[in-house]
């Protein structure tokens, strides 16, 4: 990890780059100025409202931080209390106002205290995304999993409830044919990033149709956060195709077309549409597709990913972070990364978290073994899949396409004492692995007979990977994991829990192997590169760099993933580490003032140099009024 305290010594395209932004913050209104960017978090803004309509934006309004040269040239003397306040005191007197009203949120004893967090907190993002993004980032720690899951599974399921005021844009299977014309109805004419997604498979609680939006809205609040992505640049967005949960369908307050959900050759017409109309007006913007059922995940991702900038996080960014845990988990051990394609992997679930973390996994088993087809013949031997209908073989009929090529062979597994469906209990016994890695959204699978049949595993250090969310969809618990398999187990989950006290001062490490980790880096290395496309390189670059951020030491202890607290700088080096990767495979075409030349003149520290100068930060911007 680099050390920002030392001197850097600067290439001649970085201190041009600095300079570039020096004579913009200094100089706002020249002819040529750009408009509110990433890379300009902190000039004046020009604005074309007054009064009132400025405390009801939230991009804009300050609250009682406005100056009274402000005050005066907004239009907002009187309309304010006269104390003008700190950043500082407003965040005070909210954390206050928390603390106290997260009780009083609650609507009865049955809304738990994490959603009445969720409720005070929307309440400040609705009236100032500034502050919003301050106390968000300053706790991020403590919010993240109320803005993220685990909580915000529980804004989806009951969002229809929730809503009050519109955030993102709708497009439905209404609009078919109209969508071109409205992606202008969004008021930014620049966009970064957005994401997407139909409700049909949202975190591990199924088709919540409409709803999902919840999802989409709380993974931007993370990329503003942690990529420091300009909030007034980003898009939540929900594609309302329709829904098969009977219990929306018949909900009068369901807010979505309440009809059985479009398939086939109707539904791809719907995303085709959609994604021609956001590339069409915003040419350079990253997708992010998110909870799509597995059906389609595959198919929009092979659909799109050559042609557009996106990526499915499901199945890559889950798979990256996934990559990141098991390569610790072998640190863990005391042995080399390079030790990692003899690991033997059980695999319980095959949907497309679980599909997508096999292939990606096999890749960089084979690319340790020589990156050619008996590697990747080899590297495929290391996994045991095990979905609803028990272990996978070559036997089984109608399996998914995409699950076929872990299969294993009926000859093989007769051999090792199983059998097509072989349930996980009996594939745990037998194959006796080294990991156990859960991806079933089925809460509990990981029993205490699992669990027990682990204990024969032929690792000095067996790892549990429960990575199912939100946190009821756990496979097991931090507390089961330690108890039964053993103290010397490393442990990791997709939600948080807390660390286990293990007695006599040892402490059982809970690892949160969340895909925050990576998403915000791979979209803002992805913006920052001027990739056209996101390749698998840049994503293995991605995963490899978390996996090498933490220490030997930290790693020793049985610590894998970093903690949350440090998700600015991870994202800064996993950017780092896509840019750098886009540049070697050729893709990379520049940012802005930053062009591809004067990209690949930067050194690894000034690459990092130039993602922290690119990250937006929450601070109140100078605002200028003028005329439309």
């Amino acid at each position: 990890m680099s050390n920002f305290n030392s001197p850097i010594r600067l290439s001649s395209s970085l201190i041009k780059h600095l300079k570039y932004r020096v004579r913009m913050c200094s100089n706002p209104l020249l002819p040529h100025s750009r408009p509110f960017t990433t890379t300009e978090g902190h000039r004046p803004i020009i604005v074309h409202k007054r009064s009132l309509d400025i405390l009801h934006d939230p991009w804009f309004n300050k609250g009682t931080s406005f100056s009274f040269t402000e005050r005066d040239r907004l239009d907002l003397r009187g309309l304010l209390p006269p104390n003008v306040m700190s950043t500082e005191q407003q965040i005070e007197r909210f954390m206050v106002d928390l603390k106290r009203l997260e009780e009083q949120a609650r609507d009865g004893p049955s809304d738990p205290n994490a959603l009445a967090k969720w409720r005070i907190l929307n309440r400040l993002h609705d009236r100032n995304e500034t502050m919003y993004y301050k106390v968000l980032i300053a706790n991020i720690e403590e919010y993240a999993p109320i803005v993220y899951t685990p909580t915000v599974g529980l804004v989806c399921q009951n969002y229809s409830g929730l809503f009050r005021r519109p955030r993102g844009m709708y497009f439905s299977a209404e609009d078919r044919g109209e969508m071109m014309s409205m992606v202008y109805n969004w008021p930014a004419d620049q966009v970064d990033m957005i994401v997407v997604t139909d409700g049909s498979r949202i975190l591990g609680l199924g088709d919540l149709g409409v709803q999902g939006i919840g999802i989409a809205i709380g993974k931007l609040d993370l990329y503003v956060a942690a990529a420091g992505i300009n909030p007034q640049r980003v898009l939540p967005v929900m594609i309302d195709v329709g829904t098969n949960n009977e219990k929306l369908l018949k909900d009068p307050l369901y807010l979505g077309l309440q009809r059985h959900r479009l398939d086939g050759d109707e539904y791809l017409a719907v995303i085709d549409e959609f994604m021609e109309a956001v590339f069409t007006r915003w040419p350079h913007v990253i997708v992010q597709f998110e909870d799509f059922q597995s059906k389609w995940a595959f198919k929009l991702l092979q659909r799109y990913r050559n042609t557009y900038r996106m990526f499915n996080d499901d199945v890559q960014g889950t798979a990256g972070v996934a990559i990141a845990g098991l390569l610790g988990a072998v640190r863990a051990q005391g042995r080399p990364m390079i030790d990692f394609p003899k690991q033997k992997i059980v695999v319980a679930g095959a949907g497309s978290a679980g599909i997508g973390v096999l292939n990606a996994t096999r890749k960089t088993m084979a690319r340790m073994l020589g990156n050619n087809e008996h590697a990747f013949q080899s590297a495929g031997r290391q996994f045991w899949v095990v979905d609803a209908k028990g272990l996978i073989t070559e036997e089984r009929e109608d399996l998914d396409p995409e699950a076929r090529p872990f299969a294993r062979n009926v000859k093989e597994i007769h051999r090792q004492g199983l059998r097509e469906g072989a349930s996980l209990v009996e594939v745990v016994q037998e194959v006796k692995p080294d990991v156990l890695l859960g991806l079933s959204a089925v809460g509990g699978l990981f029993s205490k007979e699992v669990l027990e049949a682990l204990r024969g595993s032929t690792s000095t250090r067996p790892a549990i990977f429960a990575m199912s969310n939100p946190t009821t969809n756990a496979e097991c618990t931090p507390e089961e994991a330690f108890s039964i398999v053993g103290d010397n187990v490393v442990f990791a989950s997709g939600s948080p829990f807390k660390d286990v006290d293990l007695g006599n001062g040892h402490i059982g490490h809970c690892n949160q192997g969340n895909n925050m980790y990576l998403f915000p880096g791979i979209g803002l290395g992805t913006l920052l590169s001027g990739s056209r496309i996101v390749s698998d390189g840049m994503l293995q670059a991605a995963a490899e760099c978390l996996a090498a951020y933490m220490t030997d030491e930290e790693v020793l202890k049985g610590v894998i993933y970093p903690s949350i607290s440090s998700i600015r700088d991870i994202t800064k080096q996993v950017a780092a580490a896509v840019i750098k990767e886009a540049i070697e495979e050729d893709l990379a075409e520049g940012y802005r003032e930053m062009d591809s030349r004067e990209l690949r003149k930067l050194s690894q520290e000034e690459i990092k140099e130039y993602v922290l100068n690119s990250m937006w930060s929450p601070e109140y911007p100078t605002l200028v009024y003028r005329k439309e």
